[in-house]
């Protein structure tokens, strides 16, 4: 880096790239020249690329030492890579995918870290103290969120050790193909809601009588403290009485989970999600890569970390089945790949439709550099299991958990799948945040930490001007994870009370 009347910051991600990323705040001028002595022919604003030699038509467009297009015309030395030159690679060739090399994962067994949680009889711990309360149809969703606003008003200071109560409603039960093939996403995502850890075991069920989806199909087999009410009853007469029925029914809930008190747990008991949203071009340089050293730390420590976002793997999927435990593993992977594909072609889109206007401007150019950058999140450890969407976790360590890249989607389907707590980065800004789990966001670049600095948890953006390691800002993470898991630390989300409602991916046909 040079120092004029400004410090010029660019990064170049391998020594094989022929683009470098502007890293100042505001971009660079035109005439500006770089330590290697390029000189930029025109503005760059921040986030985007500079070509480092001349780039002939057709010739690859290097990042992460990969090509993330072909130039749609010349462009030379010092200009700026936009979007409308670079011409989109197609995918990797699902049939012809690199084997799992056997490779263990990195780093000895990572001991003694622990967190203060609620541990449940079926094993798992939850972060939060949790009162939820779910529907069997969208029919009684405004019933449930008057009952809800009654129960945080009249019940919850009753009960100082419940944290919350929060309602699981949704827009599927009725009106629905339930029996089709792909109707399993959705009720399996609805019948894995329930046995999240923050909800400690203690289940309700509303519905309202007359619904395809009865309220029992949702509740868990063996559910000692589960209660179902449907608002059809006789038992119930006007508004009044269905309430009075469930407040009543919530209090003894209240009174079971008040009795619960934080204890001293591993961090092997740890269940993250790893997401990301409004992404931009230093997703993949400094908040991805240092949410990928977390994710090490936690499996090194036994606990599990799961990534997501299909169509944000796609393009790199090459690189991550050499990382599968096993080749049952590698094909889990190829087959969900292939289960995307084809349902986005039966939509009439394909891959490409996931790149956003504000993805590109902020530097990405297309999906393949959003996913070279996205897969940084799952870090180096082996992948041990792969979940279709809204299946539990099954194993300790790195679980690929196939969802759509929807912030909202992909955070209810994780929750389905048991995550205790979610990273969510994003460079863009969003104010997402869920009312099940904490939710610490991460922010890529300074100017965002800093513009949004009572809605960011923590200012990746350090990395890239060099006041911080990615190895720096991984720690602090992975600290911050047990606190915030520990309720010592509250997430902004939450602190703000910004939690976005549960988003079902239904792909199955509506009657």
């Amino acid at each position: 880096m040079s120092e004029t009347n400004t410090r010029i910051v660019t990064i170049k991600m391998r020594d094989e790239d022929n683009v470098a990323i502007i890293a100042n705040a505001g971009g660079l001028p035109e005439g500006t020249r770089l330590d290697d002595g390029t000189v930029l022919g025109e503005d760059v604003p921040q986030g985007h690329k500079v070509a480092l030699g001349d780039i002939a038509m057709g010739e690859a467009i290097l990042r992460y030492g990969a090509a993330i297009g072909h130039a749609v015309q010349d462009i030379p030395r010092g200009n700026w890579v936009a979007e409308s030159l670079v011409a989109m690679p197609p995918p990797p060739d699902l049939d012809d995918l690199p084997a799992p090399n056997g490779a263990a994962p990195n780093g000895e067994p990572l001991e003694g870290h622990t967190f203060e949680g609620y541990r449940n009889a079926d094993g798992t711990v939850g972060t939060r103290n949790i009162l939820g309360i779910t529907t069997s149809v969208q029919c009684v969703a405004g019933v449930i969120d008057h009952v809800v606003k009654r129960i945080r008003d009249e019940l919850l200071p009753l009960y100082p050790n419940v944290d919350d109560v929060v309602a699981l409603t949704h827009t599927y039960g009725c009106g629905v193909a339930i029996n089709a093939p792909a109707a399993i996403v959705p009720i399996r995502t609805l019948q894995n809601l329930v046995h999240n850890p923050n909800f400690g075991g203690e289940v309700m069920v509303i519905g309202l009588g007359c619904e395809k989806l009865r309220p029992e199909m949702l509740m868990p087999k063996g559910a000692e403290c589960g209660t179902m009410l449907s608002l059809q009853d006789k038992a119930f007469t006007g508004f009044g009485g269905m309430v009075a029925g469930i407040l009543e029914t919530a209090e003894g809930h209240l009174q079971r989970l008040n009795e619960r008190t934080r204890e001293t747990c591993p961090a092997s008991d740890l269940v993250v999600g790893m997401q990301c949203g409004g992404s931009d071009a230093f997703s993949g340089i400094t908040a991805n890569p240092a949410v990928g050293f977390a994710t090490d730390l936690i499996v090194r420590a036994g606990g599990s970390v799961m990534f997501s976002e299909v169509t944000e793997v796609r393009d790199a999927i090459h690189l991550l089945t050499p990382r599968a435990a096993d080749q049952t593993v590698a094909r889990a992977l190829m087959r969900e790949m292939a289960w995307y594909d084809d349902y986005l072609e039966s939509g009439g889109a394909d891959r490409s439709s996931n790149t956003t206007p504000g993805n590109k401007k902020g530097g990405l150019s297309n999906i393949v550099e959003k996913a070279l950058g996205s897969i940084a999140k799952s870090g180096t450890s082996s992948i041990v299991d792969v979940l279709s969407p809204g299946e539990r976790v099954r194993r300790k360590g790195l679980t690929f958990a196939a969802t759509p890249a929807s912030d909202f989607v992909c955070g209810t389907l994780q929750l389905a799948s048991g995550i205790n707590l979610q990273v969510f980065t994003t460079g863009r800004g969003t104010p997402y945040g869920l009312a099940v789990a904490p939710v610490i966001k991460v922010a890529t670049n300074s100017v965002l930490a800093k513009r949004w600095y009572d809605l960011m948890d923590v200012d990746a953006g350090t990395i890239a001007v060099g006041e911080a390691t990615i190895e720096d800002v991984g720690w602090e993470l992975f600290h911050l994870i047990l606190d915030v898991a520990s309720g010592k630390r509250q997430v902004a989300a939450d602190r703000l009370g910004l939690h976005n409602a549960l988003t079902l991916f239904n792909p199955a046909p509506v009657t």
